[in-house]
């Protein structure tokens, strides 16, 4: 069984991504490295979401880990 994902914080992440660059988002809300993971999730049965940057440009990394489009913010941490 997983545990609940820990609010990291109630907002975004914004970010520069690079075009062609594999990311580690945490999912677990544990990283110190956020909202990259660090390995804090061991344990937890919760696992970091890869993704493949399309382009060069920011990108807001979700900061609740409760978004529906993740790793992407799609504004959850307003319900919060």
């Amino acid at each position: 069984m997983s545990e609940a994902p820990i609010i990291a914080q109630k907002s975004p992440y914004p970010v520069e991504v690079e075009a062609g660059k594999s990311y580690y988002w945490c999912a677990c809300g544990r990283s110190s490295n956020q909202p990259f993971c660090d390995g804090s999730h061991k344990g937890t049965g919760l696992a970091p979401t890869k993704f493949t940057a399309e382009d060069s440009k920011r990108v807001f990394l979700c900061g609740c880990k409760q978004s529906a489009n993740a790793p992407f913010c799609d504004g959850s941490h307003k319900t919060l």
